[in-house]
């Protein structure tokens, strides 16, 4: 099992690669939860997350023979950007596996780091399984993507940054996929404090909490979840072993939580994090754990790498959740002046219209009606209940799409 000696080790190996990421205190975070909490702003890591900080400390560890024979690993993504670029900087040839549903963009980041990408299986484990296959055939080195001791005790680096910048934390929020980083992390917090270390799954990719319930590690037969970068079927068993023994509690969300904690993070701090990267500030949220008023509570955000297209229905989930979007059906007279009477009413309550979809055609109407379709932004939950109201006390039969 790792120790604090082996994270601090790795801190000096990879000094001159990795940044020293900023610790960012929330003031609208702060004041929703009544706790003090921080944000630790991994997503301004190098590759956009946490990863380059284990694959820097594995890869640099390789010996002559294992540099000659190159390197191969599988990831979602952000472990298959630290990888290329740490064996790019090693001189060290990389493949890489990803899924073959992977974002587009962390593909091509890939590739503009140095590695091979090969796409192969529906998942992280679809694809392990190939980079494994690459391993025998050609010899290469594989650099997993969590369950490794020097991977553990690399991402373990940012548990020591966070002491330093906030000495007096009490809890620390960390994302769980294989379970690398919150190993490393609760190594060096545990070595160091009396601080509390909580992890956060999504609840569609959660092998953890049936693992801890069962005393052995869980493999799920699927996993489905927006937060892709920690979308693995089974923790491994290393990191199993360091979580039993070392993390306090584990909990999980569902991904409308995430949803809703991405975009807030997005409208309030200005941080562009993916759903793995706001897993852990959406656990806070929630009160998926208990804390105190006034807690010191960091929340590691621990990648930005998201897809465009992702980040797209992704922020319009999280709006929907937050109540800022609506869409709604009603049924109108089909005569002059109807459709601008609805129009009226929507911007006394000051809901902003999208678009409107107004079809005379539809079969599901009577020939002297049509149907409307209305995409809204409005203000919040209250502002949607009592638009709604409003719009039935005006005789209109609303029905709510999303």
């Amino acid at each position: 099992m790792i120790t604090l000696a082996d994270v601090e080790a790795a801190r000096d190996r990879i000094r001159d690669v990795v940044r020293h990421t900023p610790l960012d205190h929330s003031h609208t975070f702060s004041e929703r939860t009544g706790a003090e909490v921080y944000l630790k702003l991994e997503n301004m890591q190098r590759t956009g997350a946490f990863k380059i900080r284990g694959a820097s400390n594995r890869i640099q560890q390789l010996s002559e023979a294992e540099r000659e024979a190159g390197v191969v690993t599988a990831s979602a993504g952000n472990h298959a950007q630290g990888v290329a670029l740490a064996a790019t900087r090693a001189g060290v040839s990389s493949t890489v596996v990803m899924p073959e549903y992977a974002p587009i963009s962390k593909i091509k980041a890939t590739e503009g780091y140095g590695a091979n990408v090969v796409l192969h299986g529906e998942d992280y484990d679809g694809a392990a399984a190939r980079a494994h296959g690459i391993e025998r055939e050609e010899g290469r080195v594989y650099v997993h993507a969590f369950d490794d001791p020097q991977i553990m005790a690399g991402q373990g680096t940012i548990g020591l940054e966070i002491l330093e910048d906030c000495p007096d934390v009490e809890t620390v929020v960390v994302p769980i996929g294989g379970g690398g980083l919150i190993s490393g992390i609760a190594t060096a917090v545990k070595a160091r404090t009396d601080a509390r270390v909580v992890g956060v799954q999504a609840e569609g990719a959660s092998s953890v909490v049936p693992s801890l319930a069962k005393g052995e590690r869980v493999e799920l037969d699927r996993v489905d979840t927006i937060a892709d970068g920690i979308a693995t079927r089974s923790v491994g068993e290393r990191t199993f072993e360091v979580i039993r023994e070392r993390v306090d509690e584990v909990v999980t969300v569902p991904d409308e939580a995430i949803a809703s904690a991405l975009v807030a993070v997005l409208e309030r701090s200005k941080a562009l994090v993916e759903g793995a990267g706001a897993i852990s500030l959406a656990a806070v949220l929630e009160r998926a754990f208990d804390y105190e008023t006034d807690e010191v509570i960091v929340a590691a955000l621990c990648g930005g790498n998201i897809d465009l297209n992702v980040l797209t229905t992704v922020v319009m989930r999280g709006l929907i959740e937050r109540g800022r979007y609506l869409r709604i059906r009603t049924v109108l007279k089909d005569r002059p002046g109807a459709l601008e009477r609805l129009i009226e009413i929507l911007a006394e309550k000051r809901a902003n219209i999208y678009a409107i979809q107004h079809d005379r055609t539809s079969k599901d109407v009577a020939l002297n009606a049509a149907d409307v379709e209305l995409d809204l932004e409005t203000r919040g939950h209250d502002h949607v209940a009592e638009l709604i109201a409003t719009l039935e006390e005006h005789g209109y039969e609303v029905e709510v799409l999303v």
